[in-house]
């Protein structure tokens, strides 16, 4: 996620096998120079683990040591695979096949299954979930849509643990798993689905996996095969791998050792769906003869970010835990962490935005600020927050950036203007590349202001704008580059899934940030019952909880800020306590022993909110009182509910008239102002104002979203609009600076 410069955008291919070695540190060239028999890497987080694979791959290709056809590299997402190829290309190491498990073994099945079993590969199940909610029906159960969500994760684990449908019900009972349901039923369910996909012939991911592994054991003649063409394998984030997916790693490797795997068992945070880290650990003992190597340079974090992360190691337990690693930050002293306590949620949401907007304008780039949450339904408040202060933001886990339609279509009408050169008059005055661009993307629907809130539109004027800035770093890198070459670039990034940063607050689970990094992070509700989550009942799903967090601190570059809130809603009850991980390592705090030096550093923000990060305010801010609907009079804590200051389902009064008037001014000034709509007020905003009809600055002061601060920039034009008077025109204060 760095802010990439056209220096590492479009870097220089190393002229010579040995120019790959360059700037490798001493650890990392020992994994590159490792180019036979079994190597196991142990690479904690920052240590430039895909650097170091990658250019061992590239300097055994460049130096004609591994050829490029026999050599297979397998990871666990399609974006980190995109990455590796992207690498390799940029390290002139074409040709060498990096996929996924479901991918690699996806392309053999269709290859051999004519051979093997005759006829048509069966049609792959994309969604297994409505498959899944008919198998239920016919056992006269009837599933909500969360329930069917949690039932098609039982089936999908008991698959990738090749497990059973009979068998079900004692794994489940040997490994303590909380099954969602009676592990007898969802063994009914499970034993229903697999018979549905053989009634309609079709077969789902998992069983990709499975036909693949089936025809490797039961046909020698195939499994030589594809032996003969791969004979070289590389495994990525080697801590996931799941027990199913190990047994097709060693029909692929059969009784050979050219096996080079990578990962750190501290950061395995996917059991649920089959994950452990057990084959990496046990590595050695099934390989005695291994190169093992550690990375613990960490180039990602300031010491103060890798201390508090070592500290968080040092109190863990288990197997993983007594095979970690000791990080060494290699960056210079950055800002301690920050821990905050806050009363409610709302309030630790809003002190939040409004420390990420004093970061935007100390010059953090908003693409460099990420907020992480334990669970999805964590983000909705933080998205009303960051629209309320005017912060661009967007949800991690949309779809890959080159199959958004908006990309596809920017991508053809770019291909059409490079093939129309100066014929095409949209180009008539746009000089250089970038410029050219933007007169082409202007067609699209990219402008030079981007809209107003967030939606559908946003988010497609976001990836435009994200082909603006790529053709911009482009020409810098590639003086006198053409809309043909620039072309030409994107369709080999397509090609290789190497998608741009778009601009933006990223908000994700800690789950989804796996992998990913940026200068600033908030983790955030960090309370007993959310971390750890209140279903981790074992102690292994305890230490896991306690991994998620260590992945969650070291995304975290230079500023770090973790966070929590003693009630839900304003005036709730103060009954939460802060998380146990950090007991022993936030300031004032007692409890766990360390096995090592761990401090605290950075000292706690009681809640006041105002400040920027790494600033202690003296005074605690005074708990809200409760909100209350004004119809019912029940207690609000829905966000959106609180604005309105009614339930969703109670009546409403709103002066539509009044509403028009007030979304009309709001336009108006928003203009003025060069700014989003939402910055001056939100849509719910507005109508708890045409629904209240203030009429003194005491009536309108109290309506969420409003307000002391907006109240002295709007309100007199708001209480105006009320009373049915004319406004000459709207405030020329500037964007606000608090």
């Amino acid at each position: 996620m760095t802010a990439a410069t056209h220096s590492t955008l479009f870097p220089q291919v190393p002229e010579t096998p040995d120019a790959v070695l360059d700037g490798l540190d001493p650890e990392q060239r020992e994994v590159a120079l490792a180019l036979h028999g079994p190597v196991c890497v142990l690479a904690g987080a920052g240590t430039g683990k895909t650097r170091a694979l990658t250019h061992r791959i590239a300097y055994g290709v460049r130096a004609g040591i591994l050829q490029p056809a026999t050599l297979l590299a397998v990871t666990f997402t399609n974006r980190a695979a995109g990455e590796m190829r992207g690498r390799l290309r940029q390290l002139g190491a074409t040709g060498v096949q990096a996929r996924t498990f479901h991918s690699a073994a996806l392309r053999q099945l269709q290859y051999f299954w004519p051979k093997a079993v005759g006829g048509e590969l069966p049609r792959l199940l994309e969604r297994k979930v409505q498959l899944v909610a008919e198998a239920a029906a016919r056992c006269e159960l009837r599933l909500d849509r969360n329930e069917l969500r949690d039932v098609t994760g039982e089936i999908e684990w008991a698959k990738v643990t090749q497990t059973v449908p009979a068998d079900y019900p004692a794994a489940v009972a040997k490994t303590q798993r909380d099954a969602p349901r009676d592990p007898a039923v969802l063994a009914q369910i499970y034993s229903t689905y697999e018979q549905l996909k053989r009634d309609r012939s079709v077969i789902d991911f998992e069983d990709v996996l499975l036909l693949t592994v089936g025809i490797l054991q039961d046909r020698n003649d195939i499994a030589e095969h594809v032996r003969g063409q791969y004979q070289h394998f590389v495994v990525d984030e080697y801590q996931d791998v799941s027990p199913l997916q190990q047994r097709l790693l060693d029909l692929w490797v059969g009784d050979r050792d050219d096996l080079c795997v990578v990962g750190d068992a501290s950061q395995t945070i996917y059991s649920f769906t089959g994950a452990t880290p057990d084959h990496l650990l046990n590595f050695r003992t099934r390989h005695p003869g291994a190169t093992v190597v550690k990375l613990v340079r960490d180039y990602r974090s300031t010491p103060q970010v890798v201390h508090l992360a070592n500290g968080l190691l040092s109190q863990a337990h288990g197997k993983a835990a007594d095979h970690r690693l000791e990080l060494v930050s290699q960056r210079d002293k950055g800002p301690e962490p920050v821990y905050t306590e806050y009363g409610d949620e709302p309030t630790e949401a809003e002190s939040t935005a409004r420390r990420i907007r004093d970061l935007i304008a100390a010059g953090v780039p908003a693409g460099e600020i990420a907020v992480l949450y334990r669970v999805n339904s964590q983000s909705e408040v933080y998205e009303q927050a960051l629209a309320d202060a005017g912060v661009p933001y967007q949800l991690r886990g949309a779809e890959r950036f080159f199959e958004r339609a908006e990309v596809r279509e920017a991508g053809t009408a770019l291909r059409g203007a490079a093939r129309a050169g100066r014929n095409d008059s949209l180009l008539d005055g746009a000089e250089d590349l970038a410029s050219q661009v933007r007169a082409v993307l202007s067609t699209k629907g990219w402008t030079g202001r981007p809209p107003a809130g967030s939606g559908a539109v946003r988010d497609r004027w976001e990836s435009l704008a994200a082909l603006v800035r790529l053709a911009e770093d482009f020409e810098a890198a590639k003086p006198g580059a053409t809309l043909t070459d620039l072309v030409r670039e994107l369709d080999e990034r397509a090609a290789a899934q190497h998608a741009p940063t778009v601009q933006g607050v990223t908000l994700a689970s800690l789950h989804a940030a796996k992998g990913l990094e940026w200068d600033a992070v908030f983790l955030v509700g960090l309370t007993e019952g959310m971390m750890p989550i209140a279903y981790a009942k074992t102690d292994e799903q305890v230490e896991e909880e306690r991994r998620l967090l260590y992945v969650g601190i070291t995304r975290a570059r230079i500023h770090l800020s973790l966070s929590w809130a003693l009630s839900r809603s304003p005036g709730g009850r103060a009954n939460r306590r802060p998380t146990r991980f950090l007991n022993g390592l936030r300031p004032g705090s007692t409890g766990a022993g360390t096995r090592g030096g761990v401090g605290g550093g950075g000292g706690i923000d009681r809640g006041a909110g105002r400040a920027a990060v790494g600033r202690t305010p003296a005074v605690e801010r005074r708990p809200r009182s409760p909100v209350r609907c004004r119809v019912c009079g029940r207690t609000l804590t829905d966000a959106g509910e609180m604005k309105l200051m009614r339930c969703e389902e109670c009546p409403s009064d709103m002066d539509e008239a009044l509403y028009g008037r007030l979304y009309d001014w709001r336009a108006a000034q928003a203009a003025l102002l060069g700014q989003p709509d939402f910055c001056v007020f939100t849509e719910k905003t507005l109508m708890a104002i045409a629904e209240a009809v203030p009429s003194t600055e005491g009536e309108l002061v109290v309506i969420a979203g409003v307000g002391n601060r907006k109240l002295s920039r709007f309100g007199t034009d708001v209480l105006a609009i009320c009373a049915g008077e004319a406004i000459d025109g709207a405030s020329e204060e500037g964007p606000d600076e608090t």
